[in-house]
């Protein structure tokens, strides 16, 4: 894998970086989020979620909720990034994000 971008955001308090074999439009990408002031990350908090793309985050929730899941981030913005996204939680506990397909591609920009 090779780094993709690398965005800094001080006032929201966090780095991502994007990391992956090939264009972030056209493979699969694994995002690394650094969170100042964390020194140490253990097996239990260093796992975060894995991200998919949708085209409609507000639906997919809707949808999330429709069949008893759990939703952990209403939809909406992300502080920093303008990406809507919506977080949900599985039975086993596993997060997952779901990410608007056309404010992630403008990211790309």
């Amino acid at each position: 894998m090779e780094l993709l971008r690398k965005t800094d955001n001080p006032e929201n308090k966090y780095t991502i970086a994007m990391m992956g074999y090939g264009p972030e439009d056209k493979s699969t990408v694994l995002e690394l989020t650094y969170n100042y002031g964390v020194k140490k990350y253990s097996k239990g908090n260093a796992y975060a979620q894995i991200a998919i793309g949708t085209d409609d985050v507000y639906k997919t929730a809707e949808a999330v909720k429709m069949y008893g899941g759990q939703i952990t981030r209403e939809p909406g913005p992300l502080p920093g990034l303008n990406t809507k996204i919506t977080a949900c939680v599985d039975p086993d506990g596993w997060k997952t994000v779901f990410v608007d397909n056309i404010d992630f591609t403008k990211e790309l920009e």
